[in-house]
C-alpha cells in the first residue's frame, strides 16, 4: 500500500503560501503534503469511490494496458482514459508508455488528508 499526503487549503491561502515559499519566507517541511486541493468538494471529485476502486485495481492486478484495466473495471476505454489523465495530473497515477501502449500504474492507494484552516 502506497500512502500519499494530501492537503486541503483555500485557493487564496495556498497562493499566498506559494508566494511566501518562492520569496524564501517559508521553507516547507519534508513531511508536508505534495498535492493540494482547494476544497473537500474538489478532493471528493478526484478521489471518488470509483476512482479509488480504479487505483486499487491497478495496485492488485498490475494491468499491462488501458484495455486490460477497462476489462477489469468494466468501464469504457474513452471514459477510463479521461479519468486516468485527471488522476495523472494530480500525481496519483503514472501512465507509462511501453511500446505502443500506456501502462497505468497507481502511485497511491491510501491517503493521509490534512486540512488547513
Amino acid at each position: 500500500m502506497i500512502k500519499l499526503k494530501i492537503g486541503i487549503m483555500p485557493r487564496d491561502q495556498f497562493q499566498r503560501r506559494t508566494l511566501d515559499i518562492a520569496a524564501g519566507k517559508i521553507i516547507p517541511s519534508r513531511n508536508e503534503p505534495k498535492i493540494w486541493f482547494s476544497s473537500l468538494k474538489s478532493l471528493s471529485q478526484v478521489l471518488s469511490e470509483n476512482n479509488v476502486r480504479l487505483l486499487k485495481l491497478m495496485e492488485e492486478h498490475h494491468p499491462e494496458s488501458l484495455s486490460d484495466l477497462a476489462l477489469l473495471s468494466g468501464r469504457q476505454p474513452s471514459n477510463l482514459s479521461r479519468t486516468l489523465k485527471t488522476l495523472e495530473r494530480y500525481g496519483l497515477v503514472e501512465l507509462k508508455r511501453e511500446n505502443k501502449t500506456l501502462k497505468p500504474i497507481a502511485k497511491a492507494t491510501a491517503f493521509d488528508i490534512q486540512y488547513a484552516v
